[in-house]
């Protein structure tokens, strides 16, 4: 089931509109973002399921420019690349750091892992660093390097509407494993306390799975990172 989110201005102009489609059996959080004013946007972490995808980008009316991952795990790319064919436009992200992820030997490795459809090893045509902006239509958005769940893993941050979609490295009550090759427990935890939860408690998130949260939220109840805990 998809879920709709928009952002107005103090103006109540609406900067940004957003729709998450859950996809694959893992229901991943694919993102479709775009531009109130221009409906140019963007396909953030298409995991599979194209059809789908498709079929939210034509009923909600928008352009796309460009496919952005946060990260290299399979749920999240498995779908990048026919994706990006098919609408002639580029993938981006994430941090170069996650680069063997997406090669086509360990993208093989994770399909049989989780029991999903192969799919070819590619090259992003922007790596992404921290403090890149992606421009979607007139509105911007931020790149975060937050390591930890992947050592190349990014989230995006739209500062105007209080928006930061993270991928696995925060959820509802949870943060995300750092059990897979190269995962890092304490750079998880850094990344969230000092680089995240500053952006401000008022700040809404679409993780990678679940549903949307806020960093007070979190901040307050989370179990693995609340100040608690501190």
């Amino acid at each position: 089931m998809a879920s709709f989110l928009s952002a107005p201005n103090s103006e109540g102009r609406v900067m940004i509109e957003v729709r998450v489609v859950p996809v694959t059996p893992l229901q991943q959080n694919c993102t479709l973002l775009w531009c109130g004013k221009t409906r140019k946007a963007v396909v953030i972490d298409p995991g599979g399921d194209i059809e789908r995808i498709h079929a939210a980008i034509g009923e909600s009316n928008v352009a796309v420019e460009r496919i952005l991952l946060t990260h290299g795990h399979i749920d999240h790319v498995g779908a990048a690349v026919p994706l990006a064919e098919a609408l002639a436009v580029p993938i981006e992200g994430p941090q170069r750091e996650d680069g063997f992820l997406i090669e086509g030997a360990y993208l093989a490795r994770q399909c049989a892992m989780f029991g999903l459809p192969p799919t070819a090893g590619f090259t992003p045509a922007r790596w992404l660093d921290d403090g890149d902006e992606i421009r979607v239509g007139d509105e911007t958005l931020r790149v975060i390097h937050a390591p930890g769940h992947t050592p190349g893993h990014v989230v995006y941050f739209h500062a105007g509407a209080r928006l930061a979609l993270v991928g696995d490295v925060l959820f509802a009550g949870s943060i995300g494993r750092t059990d897979f090759p190269r995962g890092d427990h304490p750079a998880l935890v850094h990344a969230i306390r000092d680089r995240l939860f500053p952006l401000g408690d008022d700040v809404k998130f679409i993780p990678g799975h679940g549903p949307i949260s806020t960093f007070g939220e979190e901040r307050a109840n989370n179990p693995y990172v609340g100040d608690g805990l501190r």
